[in-house]
């Protein structure tokens, strides 16, 4: 009797794992399925209820920098409508305002007339509890223009220092209305993208707004970014130097040199900073400049007053949305 019921038991465990392999095989399968037969390419834009339109239209573009676009309504919503979508019976028509948030999801504002349902804002750790977080490349002066706007800011921005998310710095703001909506930013990345994961969160600030624009193609203002980018390389003032950085580079350039890749405004900044440390003498000229479209070659030379070119080189620019968005950098052999 003893070994029937180990062999029974043994039958049972058989029989549950071999149940079991097929649940995650159908599991598995129903996903994919899934994934193919609703064809989501991504998120189009985020709703948010609000008490008063205007003012939330206001608030986005003079605050936030964002364009109103398009306006349905108001629109009457029918008793079987309210019912479906737990919309309180007394409630009047609905105004719905969609606004361009930059390079990203768009927004969705609705406001509706005579609003029998609920005014309070869910807290924090309630179910349904949402906010919207806005990419920004330098947080802490975005704060700052936030404060001139009299936006109520909870707390002070916050670096995560280890983990997935580290390198990621962000903070809460409220809207003038009492929604919860957050900045954030990761100019260098998260901690996560050193593993280099088969999936990389996408982000606005790896995304291409308009690549090249018609005014990328302008000679005269492409000569113009270049001299700018030598006299960054030849500034020895910080605050004036990271000035130009901005203004110059796009945030995520990429600057390839055949040592080594600097990804970044900051990535450049610290290796001019060596580069001048070594060399505090020496400064970069222009010997001549090149356009074509939005591709610009700068020939160069980098020495001392009294030997002007101890090195030379070429420097290859690609121009996008009046930025430099990739440098190539070719130095002679001596």
């Amino acid at each position: 009797m003893k070994t029937t019921y180990k062999k029974s038991n043994k039958k049972v465990k058989a029989s549950a794992a071999a149940m079991f392999n097929l649940l995650i095989l159908f599991s598995a399968s129903e996903k994919t399925v899934a994934q193919n037969n609703v064809g989501i390419v991504g998120i189009d834009h985020v709703g948010i209820n609000v008490p008063n339109l205007n003012e939330a239209v206001i608030f986005f573009s003079d605050v936030l920098g964002f364009t109103p676009v398009t306006q349905l309504g108001p629109i009457p919503l029918d008793a079987d409508w309210k019912k479906l979508n737990h919309i309180n019976p007394n409630t009047g028509a609905v105004t719905i305002k969609m606004i361009n948030a930059g390079n990203g999801a768009s927004i969705e504002v609705f406001e509706y007339a005579d609003n029998k349902g609920n005014k309070t804002h869910p807290n924090t750790d309630d179910i349904g509890a949402s906010h919207i977080a806005f990419y920004v490349n330098d947080i802490n002066a975005s704060v700052q223009y936030l404060k001139s706007k009299s936006v109520k800011i909870l707390g002070e921005p916050f670096t995560m220092p280890s983990g997935d998310t580290a390198g990621e710095t962000w903070v809460y703001f409220e809207t003038p209305w009492g929604s919860k909506m957050e900045l954030v930013s990761y100019p260098n990345g998260k901690g996560y993208e050193n593993n280099h994961p088969k999936t990389v969160l996408w982000s606005p600030k790896n995304a291409a707004v308009e690549k090249v624009s018609a005014d990328d193609f302008d000679s005269k203002k492409n000569t113009e970014i270049v001299e700018k980018h030598l006299k960054i390389w030849n500034e020895k003032d910080e605050v004036k130097r990271k000035a130009l950085l901005n203004q110059v580079y796009a945030t995520d350039v990429e600057m390839v040199d055949r040592h080594f890749i600097a990804e970044g405004i900051e990535d450049i900044s610290k290796f001019i900073v060596e580069l001048q440390t070594k060399k505090p003498d020496f400064r970069f000229t222009s010997k001549s400049v090149e356009t074509n479209h939005n591709i610009v070659r700068l020939y160069w030379q980098f020495g001392s007053k009294a030997k002007p070119a101890v090195v030379s080189g070429m420097d290859l620019f690609v121009i996008e949305n009046g930025k430099v968005q990739k440098l190539y950098v070719f130095v002679e052999k001596e």
